[in-house]
């Protein structure tokens, strides 16, 4: 028991400690709150900002060393030296067909991927896709930024911040024996990149094979395929050339590239920054892509020619009787899945339809 001066020592004792005891408990809160503040606080003017980019493209590809470096490092220069992008080729930090949720998820900052390989993800967007719409990486370019632009396909990336929206040249046969007409693709396995092409060779007998652009050469060295459905820019890169010789030169469909970010991660810039970004973007991005995805094209196409490859042209499969009801077919066929989801895919593809005109060059 407590003596009566006991108890008034510890209680003086206990009254000097109390604002001590409250300052150590106080302090850490006020730490922590401070700490907390820091990670939701956008970049400050001065501060340098790391962005990481992720995409498949191989690290030699044209479109890596004449498009995306290009535009990092004016990026780099309108920034000050306050933007710094890391480019990760070859998917080095994301698969492929992963890409474009990694930078919703902020897994990565930037990333690149083609629409067609999450299938059901982007259905309107896939639509541009379709034979007839487009004869030109240029043209698909501006294609796909434009129907972004007003609004017809916006709303498929709403969890994201949209770069820019661009497309390749179109998709054509490589393959280990002769393709002449829509019979000889019978019982062919053929890779195929997106549920479009696979509508379109599935029309015509063929059987798609759905595998990454990274591991067409395997596939084909293995015999897993007996050819491939690819766009002429990308022959060299992915190395086709060295295992195949017959190549139809038939527009049998398009590819769509996507370029988002992560819109924490775009919303945190400070205002100048944005501006720097949305600058190089859009379509200014779309057309710089499409100009140097068409010229590719080109030479890798002579390329084939000088290496005495054999090259059968069929230019307008739309109009050619052999291969026009197959091409036909396989639109409609995906026209109707994307209907189903209660979407008006006929009044789509006449926009997209008139938008390939607008986009000509």
């Amino acid at each position: 028991m407590f003596s009566n001066y006991s108890r008034v020592k510890a209680s003086l004792t206990l009254r000097k400690l109390l604002p001590t005891i409250a300052l150590s408990f106080a302090l850490p809160m006020t730490l922590t709150a401070c700490d907390s503040g820091a990670k939701t606080e956008s970049a400050s003017s001065d501060e340098v900002v790391v962005l990481r980019m992720s995409h498949f493209l191989p690290a030699p590809s044209a479109m890596n060393t004449q498009a995306l470096e290009p535009w990092i490092k004016k990026i780099e220069e309108e920034s000050d030296g306050r933007i710094k992008i890391e480019n990760f080729p070859g998917s080095t930090l994301s698969e492929a067909s992963e890409t474009y949720d990694a930078a919703v998820n902020g897994k990565i900052d930037i990333g690149l991927q083609l629409q067609g390989y999450s299938s059901g993800r982007f259905p309107l967007s896939q639509i541009a896709e379709l034979p007839g719409m487009s004869n030109s990486a240029s043209q698909m370019s501006c294609i796909m930024q434009s129907l972004y632009d007003d609004g017809t396909i916006s709303n498929e990336y709403e969890d994201s911040h949209v770069l820019a929206l661009y497309g390749l040249g179109p998709g054509v046969l490589h393959s280990s024996t002769v393709i002449e007409k829509p019979e000889d693709l019978r019982g062919m396995r053929i890779r195929r990149p997106s549920a479009v092409a696979g509508d379109i060779l599935e029309s015509m007998g063929a059987a798609p094979i759905g595998i990454p652009a990274n591991d067409i050469y395997t596939s084909l060295q293995r015999g897993v395929i007996d050819g491939l459905s690819l766009q002429w820019d990308a022959v060299p890169v992915f190395r086709v050339n060295e295992l195949v010789n017959n190549h139809t030169n038939i527009p049998l469909y398009s590819s769509g590239f996507v370029m988002n970010m992560n819109k924490a991660k775009y919303d945190s810039l400070p205002d100048d920054l944005k501006k720097v970004l949305d600058d190089n973007s859009g379509m200014v991005f779309a057309k710089m892509v499409g100009e140097v995805i068409s010229k590719m094209d080109v030479e890798a196409l002579q390329d084939a020619k000088d290496a005495g490859s054999n090259i059968i042209d069929i230019p307008d499969p739309l109009n050619d009787p052999a291969w026009s009801g197959p091409m036909e077919k396989g639109t409609q066929k995906y026209l109707a899945s994307v209907s189903q989801s209660g979407v008006d895919a006929e009044s789509i593809y006449q926009k997209v339809r008139e938008t390939s005109e607008t986009c000509k060059v």
